[in-house]
C-alpha cells in the first residue's frame, strides 16, 4: 500500500499506528536521508548540482540550505528529484525484496501522487488535512515558518489532484481520536486483501449498496487501469469502463465494470497470471460462464473495491455489446431513465442477500432487461 499526504497531514501518525498493527514499513523520508548521508553518492550529486555550501560544517546535508535552493523554481526541484529519486527507488525496491510473503507492506512516499506511482501498487491511501491545520502542525513541530510551509505546500499536488489517486482518504483534520478508527477500518481491510490477493481468490462481497451519481467511480475506475495497463502492458488493445457506473448521471450498486479487450483467446489466457499477481484472479470458468472463445472473467481481491473484470476479445459480439451498451446509455436519457428503473428492481431482489446470492439474483434481472434491449442499441464503428 502506498501512503501519501500533503506536508503536515500527518503521514507519520498514519504510519506509526499502521506499524503498530503489524505492518512493514518502507518510510521514503527516512530513506532518503540515509541516501545523502557523507560519503554516498547521493550528497556528491547534491553538492555538484547546488554548491558546496549546501554542507554544514561537518561535511553533512544542511537540509534548510538544500530547501532554500532546491524550492526557489520548477527547474532547480527537478533538479532535486532528478538526483534523489532514483537513488531511494532502489534502496526501497531492495526493503520490499526483503519482506515476508505475506507482509502488508506500507510505503510512506510524499510525493507518490505527483510521481505517479499508484499505477505500481495495489492500494493508496491518502491522509487529508486543511491547510491552515498543516501551517499550524508544521509551525508547531518542525519549526517551519508560516510563508516557508505555504511555500512548501503549494509546489506539492492539490488535494484534487491527491483525492482523485486515493483509493482510501483518512481525515486527519481533528485528534487522535478522530483518525484511530478510521486507521483500525483501513488495516482490516489490508489484512483481508493480502490474504486474498495472496491466496488469490476473490474477496467476498457484502449486499450490493447503491450509491449516487458520481460518487468517485470515475476516478476509481481509472485508478484501476492504470494498474490494469501496467500488468497487461502491449497484450490488451484496449481497457475499458463499462456498465452502469460508466455513465455519468446513472445511480447503481458500487460495483464497477471494466473490459480488458484483447486479439485473441490465447492473448486473454496470458494474461491470468499477471491479472492474479496484482489482484484480480480468474473466476471459476463454470460459475462465471466463461466463454472460451471470446470471454474471460476475472474478480478482484480487494474487499473495499468490488470490480468484475472482463477479458474479451476484439470484435466478438460481447466486447462490441458492452461499449455500444455504455455509450448509448449516455447519450440517450430514455435508456438510462429505464436502466435506472431496472436497477431499483435487481436491487429489491437482492435485498437481503449477500455474496454470490445477491450478485446472482442482481443479476437475473439485470440480465433479462439487456437480453430484451439488445435489439435497440445502436451498433457503433469500432
Amino acid at each position: 500500500m502506498g501512503l501519501t499526504g500533503g506536508m503536515g497531514a500527518g503521514k507519520s501518525t498514519v504510519s506509526r499506528r499502521l506499524v503498530e498493527r503489524g505492518a512493514v514499513l518502507i518510510d521514503s523520508d527516512a530513506i532518503a536521508r540515509e541516501v545523502v548521508e557523507p560519503g554516498t553518492e547521493g550528497l556528491t550529486a547534491l553538492v555538484e548540482a547546488f554548491g558546496p555550501d549546501i554542507l554544514d560544517a561537518d561535511g553533512r546535508l544542511d537540509r534548510a540550505e538544500l530547501a532554500a535552493k532546491a524550492f526557489a523554481s520548477d527547474e532547480t526541484r527537478a533538479t532535486l528529484n532528478g538526483i534523489t529519486h532514483p537513488l531511494v527507488g532502489k534502496r526501497a525496491a531492495e526493503l520490499l525484496d526483503a519482506a515476508p510473503a505475506d507482509a502488508i507492506v506500507v510505503q510512506d512516499v510524499p510525493l507518490l501522487v505527483e510521481n505517479g506511482m499508484g499505477v505500481v501498487l495495489n492500494l493508496v491511501a491518502v491522509v487529508m488535512a486543511e491547510v491552515d491545520v498543516r501551517v499550524r502542525r508544521l509551525e508547531e513541530y518542525r519549526g517551519i515558518a508560516a510563508a516557508d510551509a505555504l511555500i512548501r505546500i503549494k509546489a506539492q499536488a492539490t488535494d484534487e489532484q491527491r483525492r482523485a489517486a486515493a483509493d482510501v482518504l483518512l481525515d486527519n483534520n481533528g485528534g487522535p481520536d478522530d483518525l484511530a478508527p478510521q486507521v483500525a477500518a483501513l488495516w482490516e481491510r489490508l489484512v483481508s486483501y493480502e490474504e486474498h490477493l495472496r491466496t488469490r481468490t476473490p474477496a467476498p462481497r457484502g449486499p450490493l449498496r447503491p450509491v449516487a451519481p458520481d460518487a468517485g467511480r470515475a476516478d476509481a475506475a481509472q485508478r484501476i487501469i492504470g494498474r490494469l495497463w501496467t500488468a497487461a502492458g502491449a497484450t490488451a488493445r484496449r481497457i475499458d469502463h463499462i456498465g452502469g457506473t460508466a455513465v455519468p448521471d446513472l445511480p447503481g450498486p458500487d460495483v464497477l465494470d471494466i473490459q480488458i479487450t484483447v486479439a485473441d483467446p490465447d492473448a486473454a489466457d496470458a494474461l491470468r497470471e499477471p491479472l492474479a499477481t496484482i489482484g484480480f484472479p480468474r473466476v471459476d470458468e463454470s460459475a462465471a460462464g466463461t466463454d472460451s472463445a471470446g470471454e474471460r472473467v476475472h474478480a478482484n481481491t480487494d474487499p473495499g473495491r468490488a470490480v468484475n473484470l472482463y477479458v474479451r476479445v476484439d470484435g466478438s459480439p460481447e466486447q462490441r455489446f458492452a461499449l455500444d451498451f455504455r455509450d448509448w446509455l449516455r447519450a440517450d436519457a430514455d435508456a438510462r431513465a429505464e436502466y435506472a428503473t431496472v436497477q431499483r428492481d435487481a436491487e429489491a431482489r437482492a435485498a437481503g442477500l449477500t455474496g454470490a446470492a445477491a450478485v446472482d439474483a442482481y443479476r437475473a434481472v439485470e440480465r433479462a432487461w439487456v437480453d430484451e434491449i439488445r435489439s435497440r442499441v445502436p451498433s457503433g464503428e469500432r
